[in-house]
């Protein structure tokens, strides 16, 4: 089955990419997820749009990738959330929430789709979170999490 992706798929490409699948995975998998559209001459055109949003997004080149990482890592980002007693939160801090926090601390527009949180933070204090800046370039953030 051939597809177009419409979001980063690990293992598999990145958006605007034509990609071959077994039927399985992209009729139960990525179609459903919203992950990728079936292939047709016709998506040609959703192909470029794709493409031309995917490098309006991305970092120019590897250096420009190094200067943003070395911005975010030069220090702890403070994130404002609503707290119970015992400093347990509301829900969870989201990757939303963390991509705005870096763009005002660091001055660069950071998507929150690079953001990558292992586990979901659910309490105040420090956090370590890693944003996937370009390939084999991603910054190890340091986040500190107080009370609103």
């Amino acid at each position: 089955m051939k597809l177009i992706l419409t979001q980063e798929v690990t293992g598999l490409g990145a958006p605007g990419d034509v990609v071959e699948v077994k039927d399985g995975y992209g009729r139960n998998y990525l179609v459903p997820r919203g992950l990728a559209l079936r292939w047709t001459r016709g998506g040609e055109k959703q192909i470029e749009s794709i493409k031309a949003a995917r490098s309006s997004r991305a970092v120019r080149d590897l250096g420009h990738a190094e200067e943003i990482k070395t911005k975010l890592e030069a220090q702890a980002v403070a994130v404002k959330v609503r707290a119970g007693a015992g400093g347990r939160l509301f829900g969870a801090v989201t990757v939303g929430e963390i991509a705005d926090a870096l763009s005002e601390t660091s001055g660069e527009k950071v998507d929150k789709r690079t953001i990558v949180v292992t586990n979901p933070i659910k309490a105040l204090g420090n956090h370590e979170v890693a944003v996937k800046l370009h390939d084999g370039v991603s910054a190890t953030v340091a986040l500190n999490v107080i009370p609103a």
